[in-house]
């Protein structure tokens, strides 16, 4: 769908401009720290693999803007947007990404490995679907306590292919855990287009099996990403169990860095940018609601750039991990108290 229809179509929902312009400020923070990203591995600041979130960035800033405080997320190693998204400070993600002591992790985890206990965010992985089981006992760990917490439990299409995403379906359903998959759908896995890799129309439509409801989303649409979400979270928080959500999205860059991406064609990617951009959508809303100016939104991106700049230049001045670091973090100890 054109971006001007798409945006005529949410126009419709009863949504603030304050809203619309908090979605706008996220994903533009996003968009321009992933580049700001590629721009430092490029130069050799940042080591190992580094998977961008571009394209993506209505998915996160959805289902961020449905979830209550408390809430959990897991991800893969493609997890920058989540950390953003999630409040997690633009300085410490860099810093971590550049292998720095003020990083979220140290220095030690890199671009796939980070976690922040205050922002329940449990990683960043690397073992492809690994992060799935563990989400689902992130949300057992919730039910047992009775806190009425959900977690949000991110995989993509070619994860989806993985024995032990339907294990944890069966799992997750036969204790009614409170967890929302989500499968992000970004057509190409590592390299191989969904219609090549999988005779499934539907991906979500797989945990019907176990009795797991769900849909399919416009993950190119905040707004329809946030109304799935909030249809997600009512049934898990309602005792009902999981939910299966399907985000069909779209990454313009490469699988990594590394990728060249030749399995698809400029025209393709470019197609995509001049149609369903996710932050154009909105962008549209905005100067068509009249609840911005061009004027109004150029200001908000010099702002995001310039936290952007800070960022990077925090990371760059951020030491390298000391080396006794090698020896701290490795083995958790529990503290018997005497009674």
């Amino acid at each position: 769908m054109p971006a001007k229809k798409a945006a005529a179509k949410s126009a419709k929902s009863n949504v603030s401009a304050e809203e619309l312009l908090g979605h706008y400020r996220e994903m533009l923070l996003i968009r321009r720290f992933e580049e700001k990203a590629g721009q430092l591995y490029g130069m050799g600041l940042i080591g190992g693999f580094c998977h961008l979130y571009i394209g993506q960035e209505a998915v996160v800033v959805g289902l961020e803007a449905a979830a209550d405080e408390g809430d959990k997320r897991i991800t893969s190693y493609r997890d920058h947007g989540h950390m953003l998204a999630c409040g997690m400070d633009p300085k410490g993600v860099m810093a971590e990404l550049t292998g720095r002591e003020g990083g979220y992790s140290k220095g030690k985890g890199g671009s796939m490995h980070m976690f922040s206990k205050e922002k329940h965010f449990y990683g960043g992985h690397g073992i492809v679907g690994a992060q799935v089981p563990l989400g689902a006992g992130l949300a057992f760990a919730d039910k047992y306590k009775g806190n009425d917490r959900v977690t949000f439990t991110y995989f993509g299409d070619g994860a989806a292919n993985q024995g032990q995403v339907y294990e944890t379906y069966n799992m997750a359903e036969l204790w009614d855990l409170p967890v929302v998959f989500v499968i992000e759908n970004n057509q190409y896995a590592m390299g191989t287009s969904v219609q090549r890799s999988t005779k499934s129309p539907s991906m979500w439509k797989r945990g019907v099996a176990y009795g797991i409801p769900g849909e399919e989303v416009d993950g190119m649409d905040v707004l329809a990403v946030k109304t799935a979400g909030e249809r997600a979270i009512k049934h898990c928080r309602s005792g009902k169990g999981p939910y299966i959500l399907e985000v069909k999205t779209y990454r313009y860059r490469g699988h990594s860095m590394s990728d060249p991406a030749k399995y698809r064609t400029r025209e393709e990617v470019q197609k995509v940018r001049d149609e369903r951009d996710p932050i154009e959508h909105v962008r549209e809303l905005l100067l068509t609601g009249k609840h911005a100016t061009e004027d109004d939104l150029k200001a908000i991106d010099k702002e995001i750039k310039a936290v952007v700049n800070e960022a990077a230049e925090f990371a760059k001045e951020s030491p390298e991990p000391a080396l006794d670091e090698l020896w701290t973090d490795i083995y958790a100890t529990e503290v018997q108290q005497e009674a």
